[in-house]
């Protein structure tokens, strides 16, 4: 598992970024105190840094420096600075990249993994899928959408999986049905409509409206 230190003391953000990152299986530490950032390198050896450029006392540019004197590690400006002098002083300081807020958080996953690939033949968790900013793990099961999760039941998280492996495709009620009854589960027409209906309140609770849509006669799809 990768290891991402967030530099952010925007507390929302912060957190935002946690959630988002650990979301897409990696182990990520937030910092309480600005004063000691290099030490803190040093003791928890991060894989990445994500670092901000208005911190308190000092900024972005002097800790990637400083950081830079000790070790070759990537690391990720965010920023609200979208000036080119700003740009260009981050990456002479030692930066690998630049993202502005507000950003993607796709685009910012994609930069991260890019950078990760290119420094230690870094390879995306297949358990991940994703389709309209809904993350699924299938390995914990848990639903992710911008900066909330909930947990969904073996039975849901296997019609969700199924749905998003077949993305923009109506997946029958018989295919859903006899996925099901291969993991040793009974399943019905009943139980199917059942466990439908609660991982629509699940994903509505996420703030996800129709995200599954039913085909009439036909089958489900998202």
């Amino acid at each position: 598992m990768y290891r991402i230190m967030i530099v952010e003391d925007d507390e929302a953000i912060q957190n935002s970024l946690k959630q988002a990152l650990l979301g897409w299986g990696f182990e990520v530490r937030t910092l309480r105190s600005f004063k000691q950032i290099v030490e803190e390198v040093i003791a928890w050896k991060p894989d990445l840094i994500l670092m901000d450029l208005y911190l308190p006392e000092k900024n972005g540019f002097y800790w990637t420096a400083q950081i830079r004197k000790i070790s070759s590690l990537p690391i990720i400006f965010i920023s609200s600075a979208d000036e080119n002098s700003s740009i260009l002083t981050a990456l002479t300081q030692g930066a690998d990249d630049y993202i502005t807020k507000p950003f993607d958080m796709t685009i910012l996953v994609s930069k991260i993994q890019a950078l990760l690939r290119r420094t230690y033949d870094y390879t995306p968790k297949s358990n991940i899928l994703e389709h309209h900013q809904v993350r699924l793990d299938t390995d914990s099961g848990e639903v992710f959408y911008k900066d909330q999760s909930i947990v969904l039941s073996k039975n849901e998280e296997r019609i969700l999986k199924i749905l998003m492996e077949h993305k923009n495709q109506i997946v029958s009620r018989e295919t859903l049905m006899e996925a099901l009854w291969k993991t040793g589960c009974y399943i019905d027409e009943n139980t199917l409509s059942v466990n439908i209906n609660r991982l629509r309140k699940k994903l509505l609770a996420l703030g996800l409206e129709d995200y599954i849509q039913t085909r009439k006669g036909k089958g489900y799809m998202i």
